[in-house]
Formats: structure tokens, C-alpha cells, sequence
């Protein structure tokens, strides 16, 4: 098989150009092919005498891409890696930029041909490139390629350092809001877990204001999917949706209110609330692949959770069997459930048939539970005021009684 060699640094980008337009031009024989290859490379040459590194790389990949069918893997990543370099010698900011576009595009034209080594080809020009912005161009080609290819698992990892990217990057408001889709759509691609995938969601409604009106209904399909993946969720039981414009929209929508109507009564209702939207809508709830079953649980443990956020603490037996609508055999099991799904810490007082509660999560963490927060803060602040000041009265009569003390001993 023919392979590149490399014969020194200078010649590099025209050891490739007649490569590959000799095996592009390969089947239509000599005469046909010689001066086709002869006249690619003098215009590659011309290109490299005069600095015209883009028309250099846009020469470049159109034979490129021609003949990727007819090389391994080693020639293809040899080819893209000169390339890709030739970024490095642009004149502009701007003009790396349209190289970096130009190539990462091309790369990413064909996600189902050599998946995996396209992508490592684009995060190499990614780490050949200076300007953030052309980074986060490239960054996102390599999602789209990650979707398309189904290689998703080589670019999850990077979503650890989503937020340092970020900083880096420093794009506006709707580049933050394309990545963010852009990142759910991965995760989902790559099955990963429903709370990241609900995390960056969050994020990407998150970038909508209710003053963006014009803009605001983009988000009314990413809303909904949220909210379906938040009711979905077993292990998810607060979120903030209900304060985004994005999902507040939905509320007067003809075609979604339903749905927001659901997201309410998981974040603000109990389980007879839950029961009697299933009863006049259960065809919804499947059209959605939310299980009737997995919601009564879910709603189950909420509305416990619910009971527990009482000021008196203490719940009893049977209200939490009337309120799960469950078995009088059946309320301890609950609780030992929601204390292992970490939504409040109790004690069940056998003798007296009551639950006492020390902590319980609350689904929603607006006005009314920083209020309450506040509350608790002063009362703790008193307290621990109040306990100084004894320690400082009594303390005087200490130190007299132990001078006493030291005399009688004396």
C-alpha cells in the first residue's frame, strides 16, 4: 500500500497534495491523471510561495476527503495532521479561524467513516488552535461528529471540565446555549444518567430570560423534555424549573400546559393530587413513557417528605397511611424508603405510632424556604447568644469559688 513519507519539514504540505491527487486521479489513467497532479501541485506551490495558507488547505482537503475510502487509518490521520497544522502559520486570528471551520466542517461531513479517528483528528487541531472562539467551533464539530459517528464515550469525559472550558472560551450567551443542548443531546445519545443528562437541560434553559420573548419558545421542546426527565427520575426530587421563563411559559401553552401541570404537582402537591391527573390524562403520560407506577412511588416519597416539612415534627402513623394510601404494615417500610433516599432524617416511635422528624429535603427552594432558613438561623443565633451569656455570668462565681476553695485548702 502507498503511505506518505515525509522528506523534510518544508516540503511536507506538497508530499501530501501529491499524494493524494495521485491516488484520486489514480483510476483515470496516466494521461488523464499526470496533469491534473502536475497542475494540483503547482497551485499548492504557488499557495505556500504567496502565504495563502486557506486556498492551501482548501486544495488540500478536497482531495482529501476524495480519497479516504483508499487509505488505512495511519495515512488518514498523517494527512489530516499536516493538515491541521497548517493553522498554526495563519497570518490572522481571523484567518485561523476560517481554516479551523473549514477543516473541522470537512471532518465532520462524514461521522460514520473512521468515527473515532475523526474525532481525535479535530480535538488535535483543537489543541493547535489560540483563539477560544475557534476552540469552541471545533469543540462543538466534535459533538456533532460524537452523535453522528456513535462514539459518543470519547467526549463525555471532557464535560468535567465543561465550566473551565467555559472560562476560556469566554462566548456569549447563545454559544453557552447551543453547547449546553449540544452536551444534553450527547449524554442522551450515550444513555448516560438522567441527572446529567437533566443537568445540563437545566443549564440550557437557564440562558432564557422572560424578556427574551422572541427567542423564548425555542426552549418549549428542551422544557418539556426536562420536565419528563425530572418526573422520570427516581432518584431526583428538587429542582428550581418552576422559577425558568423557559418552563413558565408552558403554563398558558394549548399544547404543553398539561405538562407543566404535572411538573407542579411533583414540585407542589401530594399523591391524591398525582392520581386524579392520571385518571383524566393517562394517555398523555405514556405518550411521554412516564410508567404509572414508577410515579406513584416517586410521589409516594415526595409526599412524605411533604408531611415531614410540618413545624411540629412529628407525623403520625396514620396520616402517612391515609396520605400513600397504603397499609397500616406498610408505613414503616415508606419511611425506612425515604430516609435511604436521603430525604429526611427521622425516628419511628413505635409505642406512640408517630414518626418524629430531625430533617426533610424540600422540593422547591424559593422565597418561602429562605424565609423559613432565615427563621431558623435567628432562632439559632439567639440561642447560642443566650448561651454565652450564662457562660460569662456564671463564670465570675466560679473563679471565686475556686480562690475560695484554694484558701480553705490552704
Amino acid at each position: 500500500m502507498t503511505t506518505v513519507v515525509p522528506t523534510s519539514e518544508e516540503d511536507l504540505n506538497l508530499t501530501v497534495v501529491r499524494f493524494t491527487s495521485e491516488l484520486s486521479w489514480a483510476d483515470a489513467g496516466p494521461e488523464v491523471a499526470e496533469p491534473q497532479v502536475t497542475r494540483l501541485c503547482l497551485e499548492a506551490q504557488e499557495c505556500v510561495a504567496m502565504g495563502r495558507w486557506f486556498d492551501l488547505v482548501s486544495l488540500m482537503l478536497t482531495s482529501a476527503e476524495v480519497i479516504v475510502s483508499k487509505v488505512s487509518e495511519k495515512d488518514f490521520e498523517c494527512i489530516y495532521t499536516v493538515i491541521c497544522n497548517i493553522v498554526t502559520k495563519a497570518q490572522s486570528v481571523d484567518e485561523a479561524h476560517e481554516m479551523a471551520e473549514l477543516i473541522s466542517t470537512k471532518i465532520a461531513q462524514q461521522p460514520n467513516d473512521k468515527s473515532a479517528l475523526r474525532l481525535k483528528i479535530l480535538f488535535n487541531l483543537y489543541n493547535l488552535l489560540e483563539n477560544p472562539f475557534s476552540q469552541y467551533h471545533v469543540y462543538m464539530k466534535a459533538l456533532q461528529l460524537a452523535i453522528g459517528g456513535k462514539v459518543t464515550e470519547n467526549v463525555v469525559p471532557s464535560f468535567k471540565k465543561i465550566d473551565s472550558f467555559l472560562k476560556e472560551w469566554n462566548v456569549g450567551i447563545v454559544e453557552e446555549r447551543n453547547l449546553f443542548l449540544a452536551i444534553s443531546n450527547v449524554l442522551k445519545e450515550n444513555k448516560s444518567s438522567a441527572k446529567d443528562t437533566f443537568k445540563f437541560l437545566t443549564k440550557y434553559l437557564e440562558t432564557f430570560s422572560a424578556e427574551d420573548s422572541h427567542t423564548l419558545s425555542e426552549a418549549k421542546e428542551q422544557a418539556v423534555q426536562t420536565i419528563v426527565e425530572f418526573v422520570k427520575a427516581p432518584d431526583m426530587f428538587q429542582c428550581d424549573l418552576l422559577d425558568m421563563p423557559a418552563v413558565g411559559q408552558l403554563e398558558k401553552d394549548a399544547k404543553y400546559a398539561l405538562v407543566y401541570q404535572l411538573l407542579k404537582i411533583f414540585l407542589t402537591r401530594r399523591l391524591d393530587a398525582y392520581l386524579e391527573f392520571q385518571a383524566a390524562n393517562s394517555t398523555l403520560l405514556k405518550s411521554y413513557g412516564l410508567v404509572h407506577e414508577d410515579c406513584i412511588t416517586k410521589m409516594r416519597l415526595i409526599s412524605l417528605a411533604d408531611l415531614g416539612s410540618d413545624e411540629s415534627g412529628q407525623i403520625p402513623y396514620s396520616l402517612i397511611k391515609d396520605t400513600l394510601r397504603i397499609n397500616d404494615d406498610e408505613v414503616e417500610l415508606w419511611v425506612v424508603k425515604a430516609i435511604a433516599a436521603k430525604l429526611m432524617d427521622c425516628k419511628m416511635d413505635q409505642m406512640n405510632q408517630v414518626v418524629i422528624v430531625s430533617r426533610c429535603t424540600d422540593r422547591i427552594f424559593g422565597q418561602d424556604q429562605w424565609q423559613t432558613l432565615k427563621t431558623k438561623l435567628a432562632t439559632w443565633r439567639g440561642n447560642v447568644a443566650n448561651v454565652i451569656t450564662t457562660i460569662q455570668a456564671n463564670k465570675p462565681t466560679e473563679d471565686v469559688a475556686q480562690a475560695t476553695q484554694g484558701l480553705m485548702i490552704r
